[in-house]
């Protein structure tokens, strides 16, 4: 009997280390690859020569579900795991950039400033909001 009280608590135990354990980092990469497949590729990125930011937002976060989706004066953002798709209205389409989260932040900071944690303050823990334990 005190051998099967034993094995539960291991048991017990193991499930629970396990539970508290952080999971994994899976899915939510940024589907660069699907995008150099799909729109043109330009200087400073990618572009869709016809579709609106919503509607190239929407075909992204589609095919790679974003972690979060932030609009601002025509831009829409998308925050996967390490890294922000900016897509930008041009000439009579989209443009697409690519950049790490630290470094899109800085560069889009007056539009996400308030919305996305800045990567520089002391309670960063990265990979976005949510994920820090």
């Amino acid at each position: 009997m005190k051998t099967v009280r034993r094995i539960s608590a291991a048991l017990l135990a193991a499930a629970a280390l396990t539970a508290c354990s952080e999971e994994p980092e899976e899915g939510n990469a940024v589907p660069s690859g699907w995008i150099r497949d799909t729109y043109t590729p330009a200087d400073t990125g990618y572009v869709d020569s016809s579709d609106p930011t919503s509607r190239v937002a929407d075909e992204i976060d589609g095919n790679t579900s974003a972690q979060d989706r932030h609009s601002d004066d025509g831009m829409v953002f998308l925050l996967y795991r390490d890294d922000i798709v900016a897509i930008s209205p041009h000439r009579t389409g989209s443009l697409i950039e690519i950049a790490d989260y630290r470094t899109g932040y800085h560069r889009w900071k007056p539009r996400l400033g308030n919305v996305w944690p800045d990567p520089d303050s002391a309670s960063f823990r990265g990979g976005g909001p949510g994920s820090g334990k």
